[in-house]
């Protein structure tokens, strides 16, 4: 039980860090893509471990 009161602040950050990530692509114009950038987008930053930003 008490590794739950560990876990959940833990989990809190990583969610604010990847919200906080996709909203400054956002800001810059971009959007994040799991998938990587097609062929008109480029890379410009990354959302998340996973998730790159692009920018048409």
């Amino acid at each position: 039980m008490k590794i739950l009161f560990l876990l959940f602040p833990l989990i809190l950050l990583l969610v604010q860090g990847a919200a906080g990530s996709s909203a400054r692509c956002r800001r810059r114009g971009g959007f994040c893509s799991f998938d990587g950038c097609s062929s008109p987008s480029k890379p410009i930053g990354k959302c998340s471990a996973v998730s790159v930003c692009c920018k048409r």
